[in-house]
């Protein structure tokens, strides 16, 4: 049985589809009339629902914080247009992850890889995710952070997006090896070799195609230790999630 580790923000998704069919009289804003609310979980905790979803021989430990937090997305149903989103509990940091015990290096110790999924909330700050890395067997990590040469030295795998790769592209530059950016329906980029998508779907919601992309990945190269043959995969696994509403998984 696979052993994995996710540590990062757990969160709440919840979607709730509406009609619309007029606007409010007293501003110009859609009146939306609630047909049906859906919930899951968000943020690291929907990697690790990508996980379990992935493999039916897995065993996931996930360490979050307890402070709780919501995204609450409004959709016109017939659509699947987003009208508003609304976050709840990210005014202030979340609780810190401020050491790690005996206990928990010896899980980071016996986990066959571990998964950093940073949504910068105040959970893990980067001594704690050095740290981390350096125990670990095998690390991809998913950050929103402005990244540094000294957090990433011991993690194996770093994902971003497109607007987190600009904002790090020298750091991607001096270690294209540790990079994979991903692409949308243009597939990924990974030491300077883009990868096609082979089967690009109808975007429908992107929502938790990221977290899907991570999962996928680092699952298939525990599997392989093959880096192309794990990007198609996770390529794949996006494509099928951003066809769905939601946050969905393959």
């Amino acid at each position: 049985m696979v052993k994995a580790l996710v540590v990062g923000e757990l969160g709440t998704d919840r979607f709730v589809y509406c009609k619309i069919t007029r606007l409010c009289p007293e501003a110009p804003v859609p009146v939306l009339n609630p047909i049906e609310t859906k919930e899951n979980k968000g943020m690291a905790g929907n990697v690790v629902e990508n996980l379990n979803a992935l493999s039916s021989d897995i065993e996931v430990v996930h360490w979050h914080q307890s402070t709780k937090i919501e995204k609450t997305r409004f959709v016109e149903k017939k659509s699947n247009q987003m009208i508003t989103r609304v976050d709840d509990g990210e005014i202030e940091k979340c609780d810190t992850l401020n050491f790690l015990s005996p206990r928990q290096k010896k899980t980071i110790g016996k986990s066959d890889f571990v998964i950093i999924s940073d949504y910068n909330k105040g959970y893990l700050d980067s001594n704690i995710i050095d740290e981390i890395s350096k125990l670990a067997k095998l690390t991809i990590m998913d950050t929103k952070k402005k990244l540094s040469g000294s957090m990433i030295m011991d993690i194996d795998f770093i994902k971003l997006n497109e607007t987190e790769y600009q904002n790090n592209k020298e750091l991607v530059e001096l270690y294209p090896e540790k990079f994979i950016v991903t692409l949308g329906s243009a597939g990924c980029m990974y030491n300077h070799v883009v990868y096609p998508s082979n089967n690009p779907k109808e975007t429908i919601d992107v929502s938790g195609a990221g977290d899907t992309f991570t999962a996928s990945f680092i699952l298939k190269y525990h599997e392989t230790n093959d880096v192309p043959t794990s990007l198609k995969f996770a390529n794949d696994m996006a494509a099928i999630v951003v066809s769905k509403r939601g946050v969905a998984t393959p």
